[in-house]
This record gives C-alpha cells, sequence and structure tokens, in this order.
C-alpha cells in the first residue's frame, strides 16, 4: 500500500472537508471583495477543523461556467494562491487545491505557492467530454512540472471516470483499467464519484478498487452520515454537500451535520480497527 497517506492525515482513515470559494476574479458574479471569500474560507477551514477533520479541499466551484485547463486566468490562480495561504494560515490540517475545470498545472502551482499537500486532478489518465468540453490527459506534463518545481510532496489525486462527463470514449475501459493506467503514470490516489456532485458513488466499485489497487481510495462525491458505512472500504472521505444547509454544495456550513459525519466516521474507525 502507498504509504503517504497516514503520515500525513494522522489516520489510516482521513475526512477532507470541502471549501468552496468563489466567484474568484475574472468569474462571472465577481463581487470585486476577495476579503469577503475569504473570511468565509477561513471560517469554514476553522469549523471543519474544530469539528475533527483531518484534511480541507478549496476549490473555485462556484466560478461557473467553467474555463478548461490553460484557459484559466493568472488571476484565478492568484486569488487560490492568497486564499490558500491564509487557511493555511489558520489552521494546521493538510491542505489540497482543485482549480476547475482541469486547470491542473495552475493547482499544482497554487499548492506549491501556499504550501498545500495534495491536489485533485481531472483527466489525468485518458480522456473523456465534460460539461464544459473535451478533458485530455494531463499526466506526462504534469507529472513533469512537479519534479521539475521541486514539488514532489504534493500528492497528485485524480479522479477516474470523474463526474459531470461522459465516458463513452473509454466505454470499452473499465474502472480497473483506468485506475491502472492512473497507477502506471504516478497517481499518488484514486478517487471514485457518483454522475453529479452531491451524488453518491457505487460502493461496489469503491471496493473494487481498493481490493486491487496499491493506491489510497478516495470517495469524491455524495456521502452522507446515513451512507458512510457503505464506503468503509475507501481511506478519504472527501465531504461536502451533505454538510451544508439544505445539503446543497452552496449552503452555508451546517455544524449540527459536520458533527454527525463525524461521530459516524468514528464508530466507523472502532469497529474497523483503523
Amino acid at each position: 500500500m502507498n504509504d503517504w497517506f497516514s503520515p500525513l492525515f494522522g489516520q489510516r482513515s482521513a475526512l477532507i472537508g470541502m471549501i468552496h470559494v468563489g466567484p474568484l476574479p475574472g468569474a462571472p458574479g465577481w463581487s470585486g471583495d476577495l476579503g469577503a471569500i475569504l473570511d468565509r474560507a477561513v471560517e469554514e477551514a476553522i469549523l471543519y477543523q474544530q469539528a475533527g477533520f483531518h484534511g480541507l479541499l478549496l476549490e473555485n466551484m462556484y466560478d461557473r461556467p467553467y474555463m478548461i485547463g490553460d484557459r484559466v486566468g493568472p488571476e484565478t490562480v492568484a486569488a487560490m494562491a492568497v486564499l490558500g495561504h491564509e487557511v493555511r494560515r489558520a489552521v494546521q490540517l493538510p491542505l489540497g487545491v482543485q482549480v476547475l475545470a482541469a486547470a491542473n498545472q495552475q493547482a499544482l502551482a497554487v499548492a506549491l505557492a501556499c504550501g498545500a499537500s495534495f491536489i485533485r486532478v481531472e483527466g489525468f489518465a485518458y480522456a473523456h467530454v465534460a460539461d464544459e468540453g473535451w478533458i485530455e490527459g494531463c499526466a506526462g506534463q504534469l507529472v513533469r512540472s512537479r519534479d521539475q518545481w521541486k514539488a514532489g510532496h504534493i500528492r497528485i489525486i485524480t479522479d477516474i471516470k470523474k463526474k459531470h462527463s461522459s465516458h463513452a470514449v473509454t466505454a470499452d475501459l473499465s474502472l480497473l483499467d483506468v485506475a491502472h493506467g492512473c497507477e502506471f503514470f504516478l497517481a499518488d490516489g484514486l478517487i471514485v464519484t457518483g454522475s453529479a456532485t452531491g451524488q453518491p458513488a457505487d460502493p461496489g466499485e469503491v471496493r473494487l478498487l481498493a481490493g486491487h489497487s496499491s493506491l489510497p481510495v478516495f470517495v469524491g462525491s455524495g456521502l452522507t452520515p446515513e451512507n458512510l458505512a457503505e464506503f468503509s472500504a475507501a481511506q478519504g472521505f472527501i465531504i461536502g454537500s451533505s454538510v451544508k444547509q439544505g445539503g446543497v454544495w452552496d449552503g452555508a456550513l451546517d455544524t449540527k451535520q459536520i458533527a454527525r459525519l463525524r461521530t459516524v466516521w468514528e464508530g466507523l474507525k472502532a469497529t474497523e480497527g483503523r
């Protein structure tokens, strides 16, 4: 088993709280007030830490409609780096970065600038059609950039068969085929999702990957206090919509839901002996 997970999160399994930031400079809806966005991001980071979560993931979710890859501008990258830096100052939890859509080079740059520990990547190996358009595989350039930038400590966690996408072009490849491709191309972890934000993944797929890959497996959408136990084969649990008011990604954090999820995770940890 890849041995970076437990040293980073301090656990054999970990709860990772989503911080959805934006709209950032350049995006529709940008208010002109980065300070207000920063204050909310820091507030949410502190709430997750107080609830006993083990990591955070910073994402420009509000920047709809998303640009793809290199079309994401320097204004977005700069804002994300500032936000990441301030979150890192406020809490001690490991921080991850995702820059939508498939702006994986930019995410790596942000992570390096702000001291983040991992990035969440779209389109690492193989290509697919997302709601933003065609997403190319990026592994070759991304891994080389990580090496050239002396950023080997930043882990690459990649979605496979990712949400909000059609995978018809790779329909002849199984989930394991794609996972093995990501592993061969030097990913550090694998993320399984449902079909859309807030939609649960398939527990059977999670168990399959956990049993056939040497990489840590994360669940990246649709986790709730009610279904968390179904995904006990995973190591990483990325939590977003279910701990927001109304159960929607753009709601304010619900401290009662955060506490419920943490309680369920504690019971799962005790049962599994983690």
